[in-house]
């Protein structure tokens, strides 16, 4: 179709078309008829030899966390010679890149490299890109979509948090400052369950599937000392603001990242399903991926939503629950999980104490509280090295 040159070739024709009516100067009848011809003709040319080319991207790396940059290479070959090529890469949502270049040969190749700056979190489409070429009068553009289409994984923020939660170690009478963790899951059957999307094949145990004719997992007792549950409150209520969710969602992610790197095998519920445990690194990008895209939710039933959750059988050594400035649902949801673990923390984005903080001091949970825009950092550090000191057990 025609470019804004082009349109303007167009309109300037006409007005010496209307000239020469006028004048009747001849000179001015053929510079419309170039003009118009030129247009018409530039507008076949990009049609019949519209932009002929490949596109490759690589996104290094594709999951960052937020604030984080990420760097976007493109390589591009020509088929067949083009004129002024423009290639317009999108990252959906976060912006754009545009690259030119004037004349293109057949087999030229072609690199470029832009930068994103990775704010705010959440999960990206990269491409297709839009690529054009126009005339060599720059007349006419012919314009076509190609590459892939890849993703950009923006995870939370994390802060470095020191210090891990006291628990115990084979014996469970015993409390230890410093227990033995693993990853891996134990060697000892635990239980039967009924299969879910996503779990191992082969975990089935197909005798009891054909019993009870449903697939049946065989769930392996996991270290009772190397297991920790993360809650993130998922509701919009105990947030004053949209920065005091964000915050919640950072705590949880710093919480996430420390206790499996200290490790831990943390299981992290925000919400729905039983939960998503990180036992290895595929599973840590499944539970960061799913704190990227999460948003505050308004009309949940948080104490029924725990209590199915306990029933599941969700129980050993650290509770961290994650929320605003806590109501009642939360102290309720609290009260009924940290019966099943040795240790609770309450991370908390709220201004000041209330009754359901003290309710949570009183059960013998370590507070750990900021502000909207503050920091995990210092006031987990304290706690973890102080807090315990003067709080009850679990």
């Amino acid at each position: 179709m025609p470019t804004f040159r082009g349109w303007a070739a167009i309109g300037a024709a006409g007005a010496l078309f209307v000239l020469w009516f006028a004048f009747g100067e001849d000179l001015l009848l053929a510079l419309a008829a170039f003009l118009l011809a030129a247009t018409i003709g530039g507008t076949v040319y990009v049609r019949l030899s519209g932009p002929k080319v490949s596109l490759s991207r690589t996104i290094n790396p594709e999951q960052v966390h937020e604030g984080d940059r990420a760097l976007v290479d493109l390589s591009v070959a020509s088929r067949r010679k083009v004129y002024r090529l423009r290639i317009e890469d999108r990252v959906h949502g976060l912006g754009s890149a545009t690259f030119v270049a004037d004349r293109v040969s057949a087999g030229d190749a072609l690199a470029g490299r832009y930068e994103v700056q990775c704010r705010p979190r959440g999960v990206y489409v990269v491409g297709p890109s839009r690529v054009s070429v126009t005339d060599p009068l720059g007349f006419a553009e012919a314009t076509s979509l190609v590459g892939s289409v890849d993703r950009l994984v923006v995870y939370p923020k994390v802060e470095d948090l020191t210090g891990v939660p006291t628990g115990r170690g084979q014996d469970q009478t015993i409390s230890t400052s410093r227990a033995n963790f693993w990853h891996t899951s134990g060697e000892d059957f635990y239980t039967l369950r009924a299969y879910q999307q996503g779990d191992d094949l082969r975990k089935i145990h197909w005798p009891s599937s054909a019993r009870h004719d449903e697939l049946m997992i065989k769930q392996l007792e996991m270290p009772w000392q190397s297991r920790a549950f993360i809650v993130l409150d998922p509701r919009v209520e105990p947030h004053v603001s949209a920065e005091s969710f964000e915050q919640a969602v950072i705590g949880t992610a710093s919480v996430l990242r420390h206790l499996f790197q200290s490790g831990y095998t943390p299981t992290i519920w925000a919400g729905t399903g039983n939960g998503t445990t990180v036992g290895d690194a595929a599973a840590y990008q499944v539970a960061m991926e799913e704190l990227a895209t999460i948003a505050p939710q308004r009309s949940i039933d948080l104490r029924r939503l725990v209590g199915k959750l306990r029933r599941s059988g969700m129980a050993g050594g650290v509770l961290v629950m994650v929320t605003g400035a806590p109501d009642e649902d939360d102290l309720a949801a609290f009260q009924l999980l940290s019966q099943d673990f040795y240790r609770t923390v309450v991370l908390s984005v709220g201004p000041g104490d209330n009754e359901e903080m003290l309710g949570f001091a009183r059960a013998g949970a370590l507070v750990v509280r900021t502000t909207p825009n503050g920091s995990w950092t210092e006031p987990w550090r304290y706690a973890m090295e102080h807090g315990w000191s003067i709080a009850s057990a679990g």
